[in-house]
């Protein structure tokens, strides 16, 4: 008879991913091979994005097992129980080089084989059990499956949706005229502005700031609240959205309209912005940014930051202060600054005036930990190459009066160690969905170009 603890045994990239995956399992039973912890340690001193996390899964472990006896530790240390669970599992080290070479089994010579060989001794020790081995590397899946391990998963404890085509847009778009699926309204007035009050089951599913649009490109409305049977609908028009206007920039289409929109708005704390290469995001974004610290004096500066892969280790060996260092990885910004500066009589003096009118500071992600920024307009680029948990450091960085932009395409992740699924963008768009304070729009259609437009819908 099956047993219903579950034995799960954990590769090097889940720990790397999330350092504290081994408190995820609930009950069951947790086994760290002695090969993860030779590859924890071989990576937390290499001058890697990851290093950091190497350290910290080395930490959290060593905080687990910190009172256990070597047999205790071997045979299995209780896990912290949880509030909400009744039962609590084990955490275990499995010396896997006390393992011979036998016929049938993998070479040695490969530390992903040897982790599959731990798991398939382990499945042949406990037969009673489940034996899963859980690794986010593709490869090593199809190669214990082939090996003849029976269990074989990714790690979903932090993906809070199965497929990225269901991620929230921002936007929900009905089909026809908005006006003829709507039965009952009762609307108030005050000076420019109108609240539509409508049923709840026009749009059951309906979240805060989440845009209304309609086929019939008549109506555009933003969700403002909602209760048991009515949901409130600013209307705030197609016209109004496309006649936005920052720094001398208009949108192009009603997407752009739509994130100028969230991006100029002083209510809004944070814009999340997503979409293909050449949409529009970082332009927006910096020309919001010039408008409401130049011209509106809402925020005293703009910090500009980034991901870079290996940016760690890369940015010490460049010359010049951090500003300097940066400025490789920032040319899309510089690129924007020139797109809306390009018709002035001397552009680099332009430039040159505006970054010091603005107080334009570029910082490196890295820098970023431990700082409190006050009354600033932030500029996050090429989140998707960020961990929920470094997105989380940077969010809880932002002090009061702050506007925070993230921006980024799912489709280009530079990242290893992370999917479109399990990227820190896709998680906070989940997760901020519900928060008054933060807007998230997809902006679909790309305006770089047609030559840019023909290579994101063809190749």
């Amino acid at each position: 008879m099956t047993e219903e603890k579950t034995i799960y045994i954990l590769d090097t990239n889940i720990l790397l991913h999330e350092p504290f995956a081994f408190l995820s399992f609930q009950e069951h039973d947790v086994i760290v091979p002695m090969t993860v912890l030779e590859e924890l340690d071989s990576i937390k001193d290499r001058h890697k994005d990851v290093s950091r996390d190497a350290r910290v899964a080395i930490r959290a472990l060593e905080d687990a097992l910190a009172n256990a006896t070597p047999e205790e530790v071997l045979a299995g240390v209780p896990l912290p129980k949880r509030e909400d669970a009744s039962k609590t599992g084990t955490l275990s080290i499995f010396n896997d080089y006390t393992l011979e070479q036998k016929a049938g089994k993998l070479s040695f010579n490969d530390n992903d084989n040897r982790i599959i060989n731990t798991a398939l001794h382990i499945q042949a020790e406990k037969k009673n059990k489940k034996v899963v081995l859980v690794t986010k590397d593709i490869n090593m899946r199809l190669k214990a499956k082939g090996a003849g391990l029976k269990h074989v998963e990714d790690y979903r404890t932090d993906q809070l949706i199965d497929d990225i085509q269901f991620l929230t847009k921002g936007y929900h778009k009905f089909s026809g005229d908005f006006w003829q699926q709507v039965k009952d309204c009762e609307s108030e007035s005050e000076g420019r502005n109108t609240t539509h009050y409508i049923s709840k089951g026009v749009l059951p599913n309906a979240y805060i700031n989440e845009y209304l649009l309609d086929e019939g490109e008549h109506f555009a409305g933003k969700v403002v609240g909602w209760d048991d049977s009515r949901l409130a609908i600013a209307d705030i028009s197609r016209e109004r959205l496309m006649a936005k206007q920052a720094w001398g920039i208009h949108p192009k289409n009603i997407y752009q309209g739509m994130a100028m929109d969230a991006l100029l708005d002083p209510t809004i704390d944070l814009v999340i912005l997503t979409g293909p290469a050449g949409c529009g995001k970082t332009l927006l974004a910096l020309a919001s940014a010039l408008e409401l610290v130049v011209e509106r004096g809402l925020y005293d500066k703009v910090i500009v930051t980034r991901s870079t892969p290996e940016i760690a280790e890369s940015i010490g060996f460049l010359p010049g202060t951090e500003e300097e260092k940066m400025a490789p990885w920032l040319a899309a910004i510089t690129d924007s600054l020139e797109v809306l500066h390009k018709q002035d009589e001397n552009m680099n003096g332009s430039m040159n005036y505006i970054m010091d009118k603005a107080n334009i500071q570029f910082k490196s992600v890295n820098f970023m930990r431990g700082r409190s920024i006050q009354n600033a307009f932030v500029l996050l680029d090429e989140c998707q190459n960020l961990t929920a948990s470094q997105l989380k450091t940077i969010i809880t960085r932002c002090g009061e009066g702050t506007k925070l932009v993230c921006s980024g395409n799912l489709a280009q992740i530079d990242s290893n160690y992370l999917t479109a699924l399990t990227s820190g963008l896709t998680y906070i768009v989940e997760r901020f969905k519900d928060f008054p304070g933060s807007t998230t729009v997809n902006l679909n259609g790309v305006v770089r170009s047609r030559l840019a437009s023909f290579a994101e819908e063809n190749l």
